[in-house]
């Protein structure tokens, strides 16, 4: 709980967590009613409305999001990108119609959980073993079906000093095998917290942004509401074929690298 003690505030701010309760807020009441009220009709996936959602929350919250190249136009696809914080979520969400592959804990998160649930996120129970093969089962059916998905392989937070190495496990959705007749496409993306109330995030300010080790979600979430204008940027990198790639740690090694670069390069304002 420490690393939420650092959470600097900037003076004048207090109005941010109204403004971002009372957004988030208005944005739910519209959006949840309508998503409940068409799932009577039809199960199909409405990717618009969590990207409204998205888009709401991320306003409310001073975050500023600048994208640089474009998404694959195409369904069905992986989008995997590095990952930092729960803010990475609405970031993420904000510019891309898809849904996320999260821990199962999140489930049981509240409000926060009916939201995720809600929006059609794929589930991955770490404890269970045999529930690998429903998680592949899953994403791949999505993908094959041309929903796009969103996946952070480093499988947990970073504390936004450098990009993890990414766990070619988390790939093996598109593992091909021998009845495989689909050559899933998969775009790497990077995400960077660039400037905070106009000033460089430096390393210092990392903790004021990165959500990791036992921090507490709420505190974090209260801090982040309070500290200004942040600036977050993503880079869509080329995207790339599951053909392409001896083996899914071949393409793991290739994501990383070009994922990590984007980082450093973004980071040091270039």
């Amino acid at each position: 709980m420490a690393r939420a003690a650092r959470l600097r505030p900037m003076r004048g701010r207090g109005f941010g967590r109204t403004r971002t309760i009372a957004g988030t807020g208005v944005a739910a009441a519209v959006l949840v009613p309508v998503e409940l009220a068409l799932r009577r009709f039809s199960r199909r996936s409405r990717p618009h409305l969590p990207w409204l959602f998205h888009r709401a929350l991320s306003r409310s919250l001073g975050i500023h999001v600048v994208a640089h190249g474009r998404a694959a136009r195409q369904g069905g696809v992986l989008f995997v990108a590095n990952h930092l914080s729960w803010a990475d979520i609405p970031v993420l969400g904000s510019q891309l119609l898809a849904a996320f592959v999260a821990k199962a804990e999140v489930a049981g998160w509240g409000p926060v959980g009916f939201l995720s649930t809600l929006a059609r996120t794929v589930y991955v129970e770490r404890e269970r073993r045999q529930a690998t093969g429903e998680v592949k089962n899953a994403i791949a059916g999505r993908l094959a079906a041309g929903e796009n998905v969103i996946l952070f392989p480093e499988g947990t937070n970073s504390d936004g000093i450098a990009v993890l190495p990414f766990k070619s496990s988390l790939f093996a959705a598109i593992e091909s095998d021998e009845d495989a007749t689909t050559d899933f496409v998969i775009q790497p993306v990077t995400i960077a917290y660039t400037r905070l109330n106009g000033m460089p995030i430096t390393r210092e300010r990392l903790p004021d942004i990165a959500w990791i080790g036992d921090t507490a979600l709420m505190p974090h979430l209260f801090a982040f509401m309070s500290l200004g204008k942040v600036r977050a940027e993503l880079i869509f990198h080329p995207p790339v074929r599951r053909g392409d790639f001896a083996d899914r740690k071949a393409l793991a090694r290739h994501c990383h690298a070009v994922v990590a670069d984007g980082y450093s390069r973004l980071m040091r304002g270039m």
